[in-house]
Formats: C-alpha cells, structure tokens, sequence
C-alpha cells in the first residue's frame, strides 16, 4: 500500500486514513520507532520497548525521606533546596 502525505509547518507527518486502517498500532498518541536507511528514505514502525523496567518505589521513597531528614552543619537541607529553588 501506498500514498502521499504532507509534511506540515512543524515537522508533523500525517499518515493517510486508508494506510492507518490497515495498520493495528496505529492508533492516535502512539508511539513510533523513525529510522532511515537513506537520504531519501524513511521507516515508521511501532515502538517496541525491549525491556520493561520496575521501579522499586519503596527505595526511592526510603531514599527521598532519608535525604530529607540530613541536618547539616548548617541547618536542615530540604530546607535550603526548598529555599534555593523558590529564590529563582
């Protein structure tokens, strides 16, 4: 199958109806791998995440609370980045 699509003003790329009907993972918001095999060639596949990573939130929220907790010589340190970040 083939057909003609127009590159609009910001780089945006439509791809005809008839083309997407054909296509299952091509549904609005999806994500797309772009890969060019020559000047004047471009291939559009489905992203394809090869590993799915789980994030072990209870040692990043053990990790946030124990950074929260250091008092410096200084005084407390969430403190002076709350500060810091609230001065810009």
């Amino acid at each position: 199958m083939c057909g003609t699509a127009v590159i609009r003003d910001r780089g945006q790329l439509t791809i005809p109806e008839k083309i997407r009907g054909l296509l299952k993972w091509s549904s609005p918001n999806s994500v797309v791998s772009l890969c060019t095999t020559t000047r004047n060639e471009l291939i559009i596949r489905p992203y394809n995440s090869k590993e799915k990573t789980l994030v072990d939130w209870d040692s990043i929220w053990m990790n946030i609370d124990l950074s929260r907790s250091y008092k410096g010589k200084r005084g407390n340190l969430s403190e002076f980045v709350s500060f810091d970040r609230e001065s810009h």
